[in-house]
């Protein structure tokens, strides 16, 4: 019994280190800026392994340089009241979890699949730290950091790391390495249309980049764009939207 509980121990203050770990990361981009993400890196480790020269671009662009075009066009696709929940939305959370259990007894995947209902705080949470797995330990603990985000950042500047290293084509990470690899320009000069189409690439942004990879991408890039255009007006770009009236 005594090793059991000794390995129990082990096992919890392993735990415990590695939240310590995470929390200690995120309290150091309060005024740091992150220089990679696990994401990125396992990126750079598939399409580079060892070569020094690599196809991976990135370039931080402080949050004020960034078009307010792109801004919005991204709320609307990814999380449209980002500014107004505290980091999880759990009525989409529990669409995503009926929707999983449905694929589950239809066979289709299998038991620990996950999808859909995540937030920005959460994709944000997955992609700084977290493997791409799909499994119910690793969002259990995605949960945990998104907690400890939501805790330590503001929200403007969860959206300004978030625009920073998000996944925009195949080794394009960042709204810097996009907007000068799509269209030739800054992040500050980008008009509705580029920005709505940027963002409509976001769910499946390698398709949106190269058609190979289009084979596991059900949708629809025009008719996205259309729809983030639409709505580009509605979102808030302030925790409070009374102070952006």
């Amino acid at each position: 019994m005594r090793w059991l509980i000794y390995v129990v121990k082990c096992l919890l203050c392993g735990f415990l280190a590695m939240q310590a770990f995470f929390a200690i990361q995120i309290g150091l981009w309060t005024t740091l800026d992150p220089s990679s993400t696990a994401f990125q890196r396992a990126e750079r480790w598939r399409l580079c392994t060892w070569h020094w020269s690599c196809p991976v671009y990135s370039e931080w662009v402080p949050y004020s340089k960034i078009s307010n075009n792109l801004k919005r066009a991204v709320l609307v696709s990814e999380d449209d009241i980002f500014f107004q929940h505290k980091g999880v939305r759990v009525e989409d959370m529990q669409k995503a979890w009926e929707k999983n259990q449905q694929k589950n007894q239809s066979g289709n995947k299998s038991k620990t699949a996950l999808r859909g209902g995540s937030t920005i705080t959460q994709q944000l949470a997955k992609n700084l730290f977290l493997s791409s797995e799909q499994n119910y330990l690793r969002k259990g603990q995605e949960l945990i950091i998104t907690g400890l985000l939501e805790l330590a950042l503001s929200k403007q500047r969860l959206f300004e790391i978030y625009l920073n290293s998000v996944e925009w084509g195949e080794g394009i990470f960042g709204v810097g390495a996009a907007s000068h690899y799509y269209y030739a320009s800054t992040p500050a000069s980008l008009d509705r249309e580029q920005a709505a189409a940027l963002a409509s690439a976001l769910p499946a942004p390698k398709c949106f980049d190269k058609p190979q990879y289009c084979r596991k991408a059900n949708i629809h890039f025009p008719t996205r764009q259309d729809f983030i255009l639409e709505n580009m007006d509605r979102v808030a770009l302030a925790p409070n939207p009374k102070s952006s009236k």
